[in-house]
């Protein structure tokens, strides 16, 4: 392991009251450091913010708005913060805060920044701690819970791990056995999942294991495992039997299309007949306006969107070179009538297949 993203949830955080463990925290930090001293390079996605700033405040989350939710992320995230400094201050490190939203993975420029702002904190041995920015986040620029946003961050990153610690000891099976190693994440492993949710914590085991779907697709090694276990990242990184691991893919693309396959939300559906379904997700080929039924969602060109089946299957994810009413206008078409039907014609096709992703392979 060169380069480790920890991603630390809420449940492993705080108590009872919501207030933060001060002792699991220190615990969690104290390892960072001991990898951090041994030269592998660690960055922390941290959940927290919203549980710490409850139990600050001595309020309950049931009824509360979304303003009064981001009031509250905003005087925990400072909080905990100061709480990641102090430990890590002890071991001679400190720590840079990143806050993030799905806008700035949305925008390529952003997302490369992101990139170069993580690189240079651990070139200074600083450790990044990243958060989705509660405060002002709303359901339009959520990157979802922190389950995903850890996955996106490994990638962004180029983490050649993902370690997501969580209050239970990994993935079980139907008979309550830990499951140790899993060499792809299938319906099957889906089936063991029994989603479990709290007052304070977004995610369950189905959220974990999308994000390690989709890390494990990028040549991504993930566990999960208990946060609360004395020395479990160590464990990890020593090889011992620890929680769940979770083998990367054998095979990974380039990280543009993993960008635009992972990282991007989709704005809308194009739904294509079974001509272009079998010429996208088995051929390779470009969409064609000729093989499209119908458009869902309102959005630009350089948007990403789902390409779906008429069974309302995810076929592939792809960059648009049109726009939502243009494509509504030349659907069903061919090419050569573009520019007669819009009076201009930049591309002959509605997505490039360089800018495609092929979601069901």
């Amino acid at each position: 392991m060169k380069r480790i993203t920890v991603k630390i949830g809420t449940r492993v955080l705080t108590g009872s009251d919501n207030k933060i463990d001060r002792k699991t925290l220190k615990g969690i930090t104290d390892q960072v450091a001991f990898l951090m001293d041994r030269g592998i390079e660690v960055i922390i996605v941290s959940s927290g913010a919203i549980g710490a700033g409850l139990g600050l405040l001595k309020l309950q989350k049931k009824q509360k708005s979304l303003s009064e939710l981001q009031a509250i992320a905003s005087v925990g995230q400072n909080h905990l913060m100061d709480m990641y400094n102090e430990f890590l201050g002890e071991k001679g490190y400190i720590a840079g805060q990143i806050l993030l939203t799905q806008e700035d993975f949305d925008n390529r420029r952003r997302f490369l920044n992101i990139r170069y702002t993580v690189n240079t904190l651990l070139k200074y041995k600083a450790i990044p701690v990243i958060n989705e920015n509660d405060s002002i986040s709303t359901e339009e620029i959520k990157c979802g819970d922190n389950d995903r946003l850890s996955y996106l961050v490994s990638d962004l990153a180029a983490s050649d791990t993902l370690i997501i610690l969580t209050d239970v000891e990994g993935l079980y099976d139907n008979n309550g056995n830990i499951v140790r190693n899993v060499s792809a994440v299938t319906d099957d492993i889906k089936s063991f999942c029994k989603s479990k949710k709290c007052d304070v914590s977004t995610g369950g085991m189905a959220t974990k294991l999308e994000a390690v779907k989709d890390a494990c697709r990028s040549g991504i090694l993930c566990v999960i495992a208990e946060g609360k276990k004395k020395d479990i990242i160590r464990d990890i990184e020593a090889g011992k039997d620890a929680g769940t691991v979770f083998l990367p893919g054998k095979k990974t693309m380039r990280a543009r299309k993993r960008w635009i396959g992972y990282s991007i939300k989709p704005r809308g559906k194009i739904t294509v007949d079974a001509g272009a379904a079998k010429a996208v997700a088995k051929d390779k080929r470009s969409l064609l306006p000729s093989g499209i039924l119908e458009v869902e969602g309102r959005f630009n060109d350089g948007d990403v969107v789902d390409i779906i089946s008429t069974g309302r299957e995810l076929i592939a994810r792809g960059m648009t070179s049109y726009t939502s009413e243009e494509i509504n206008k030349i659907k069903g078409l061919r090419s050569g009538a573009i520019e007669k039907i819009l009076g201009y014609k930049d591309y002959d096709e509605v997505i490039h297949r360089d800018n495609l992703v092929i979601m069901n392979g």
